[in-house]
């Protein structure tokens, strides 16, 4: 049987393979080219990208390093991931892709390496090994989708959508919290029909608040890359709610963060 955390490590390194495609033949005018997160370029994506893995390398590394960190993203709530990000995003750009590459990777051994059984700390709740690569999985994606988005590529969906929708699921009550509303007592029925022929599903079958559609179109509206009337999801009930501010990362909730950069 597959370890389950290599497994996932390898998807998230699949997934910056993806994304390294994208922006490794850029020219410099390409790199500083705007993106749909308001001030947040090509560069600012990749530097963003850059800067998490090397701080999730520290969450599973370094727990007194991350600490700092940490305290230091506290004191400075809405405006301190973007000041990272704009302090990564300068020329050189090889340097710049270089630097993601060998982060990506460092983390990718860490994680493998880490007791599967370990909580690594972060900035929401702690995470085990493998819910950490799942999460810099989600987030490559969504970085992805923003830079595909900004160079007019479409992208054809993978069975690694399946993690980002899993963790979407699991991320369902976390939202509700840091919306300060209370979160349902029962699931949510989940179907989504993945790129293939599979269907993936979570939730009891008779549960009326649901949500069906493509896991390509729940996972832009779980990372908020996309408004759910603006895809082919349909969702009944309580689930049709939550789908207006469901948030699959750790930060500020959507009424905050509306036009800044979203994980």
């Amino acid at each position: 049987m597959t370890d389950p955390v290599a497994q996932t490590v390898k998807a998230f390194l699949d997934e910056g393979a993806d994304l390294d495609r994208l922006v490794a033949g850029l020219s410099d005018d390409g790199w500083r080219r705007d993106t749909p997160a308001a001030g947040w370029t090509i560069a600012h994506q990749i530097a963003h990208l850059a800067w998490t893995d090397q701080v999730a390398l520290l969450a599973a590394t370094d727990a007194t390093s991350f600490g700092t960190v940490l305290a230091a993203a506290a004191a400075e709530p809405i405006h301190y991931v973007d000041r990272m990000a704009a302090e990564g995003a300068v020329p050189p750009y090889a340097t710049l892709l270089a630097r993601w590459r060998v982060g990506r990777d460092a983390l990718a051994e860490a994680l493998r390496r880490a007791d599967p059984l370990t909580r690594l700390p972060w900035f929401g709740p702690p995470m085990s090994p493998r819910s950490m690569a799942t999460a810099r999985l989600m987030e490559t994606w969504a970085h992805g989708q923003d830079v595909a988005d900004t160079l007019g590529v479409r992208r054809e969906p993978t069975d690694r959508l399946r993690d980002i929708c899993h963790l979407g699921v699991r991320t369902r009550d976390f939202a509700y919290r840091i919306n300060g509303l209370e979160p349902p007592a029962g699931e949510f029925r989940v179907e989504l029909k993945g790129p293939g022929s599979d269907t993936w599903v979570w939730g009891p079958g008779d549960e009326t608040d649901r949500v069906s559609g493509t896991a390509e179109d729940f996972c832009l509206v779980i990372a908020q890359r996309r408004q759910l009337e603006d895809t082919g999801l349909v969702a009944e009930g309580e689930a049709a709610h939550w789908l207006t501010f469901a948030q699959v990362f750790a930060g500020a909730p959507k009424s905050v963060m509306q036009g800044r950069d979203r994980s």
